[in-house]
């Protein structure tokens, strides 16, 4: 209980942008004594629209509890917060959200995304996270085109502890990762982070060679790599789906990292994720040190959503 706690008391402080538009439009909304009318579903499905819960998601929300009143589940407008929290926990299916590793041999981890995401944070929150597990860590600074990416990458691996492996500015990333497989062979490292160059989505060559370090990968390390995670700028909205789809067709992407949520008072973005790509969130960003990072769980996002 102490630790589920914590946890909801970090997502509540890390969604305050979100939580507050919530509770200043549902303060208003669902007034003690105010009637369950078209205009008041009308307000409410606004307001989730608003937050980027995405229309198909909304749309079934209020069908849901159009037919709740309907069959006198609920009867006053008060009763509508619970109701909304139980039909939002009940829209995740059961999933696994948790990271695959390898059963022998270091586990490669591929992290992708479009610049300005998160994305090299978001890959040090990870290596900070899996370091506090037990796990050696080898970074991989793929991420050769942009200017002072393999310098933030170095900075980040120095105050996580995790050893990196990386070339000049300008090198070709299939080189580095080819290195960075020998070495974490070598060294019997647990887990291999790749931060790949950040790619516009609309840059088919870019996507190409994104495709390429995957292939390197699965050359050197057999059933590589064992996980893709996508990062999205959760503050880009409805944007992060379109990369979203365009990225899981291209590189094979196993689950989601949500980075930014503290920044944006859509964090219903995660719901209409839900919703329109089939690939489970398994992590969320709170924040800009190593440890604002959080596994994603829908019962404790939902709870601090509303809270």
């Amino acid at each position: 209980m102490a630790i589920l706690r914590r946890v909801l008391e970090k997502l509540r402080v890390g969604l305050s942008k979100t939580r507050q538009k919530f509770a200043n439009s549902f303060r208003a909304l669902l007034a003690v004594g105010r009637k369950i009318d078209d205009d008041l579903l009308d307000e409410l499905e606004a307001t989730l629209i608003g937050s980027d819960v995405g229309l198909k998601t909304t749309t079934r929300i209020i069908d849901d509890l159009r037919r709740a009143y309907q069959e006198k589940r609920i009867e006053r407008s008060e009763q509508i917060l619970e109701f909304l929290k139980d039909d939002m926990k009940n829209y995740w299916p059961p999933a696994d959200r948790s990271l695959h590793f390898a059963e022998t041999g270091p586990t490669v981890i591929l992290v992708a995304g479009v610049n300005g995401t998160g994305k090299t944070t978001s890959v040090a929150k990870l290596a900070w996270l899996l370091r506090q597990s037990g796990k050696k860590v080898i970074l991989a600074a793929a991420d050769t085109f942009r200017a002072a990416a393999v310098e933030q990458l170095t900075i980040w691996s120095e105050r996580t502890g995790v050893e990196i492996v990386k070339h000049q500015s300008g090198a070709d990333p299939g080189a580095v990762v080819f290195d960075a497989c020998d070495a974490a062979l070598a060294r019997k490292a647990d887990v291999l982070l790749v931060d790949t160059a950040g790619r516009l989505h609309t840059q088919d060559n870019l996507m190409r060679e994104l495709a390429k370090i995957r292939r390197v990968v699965e050359r050197k390390i057999p059933g590589a790599p064992h996980e893709v995670l996508l990062v999205l700028d959760a503050t880009t909205g409805q944007n992060a789906i379109i990369q979203a789809q365009t990225f899981a067709d291209a590189i094979q992407v196993s689950g989601l990292f949500l980075a930014k949520l503290d920044g944006t008072a859509k964090g219903g973005i995660v719901v209409a994720i839900r919703d329109q790509v089939s690939l489970p969130v398994k992590f969320i960003g709170l924040g800009e040190k190593p440890q604002d990072i959080e596994p994603f769980d829908p019962e404790i996002f939902v709870e601090a959503l509303f809270e």
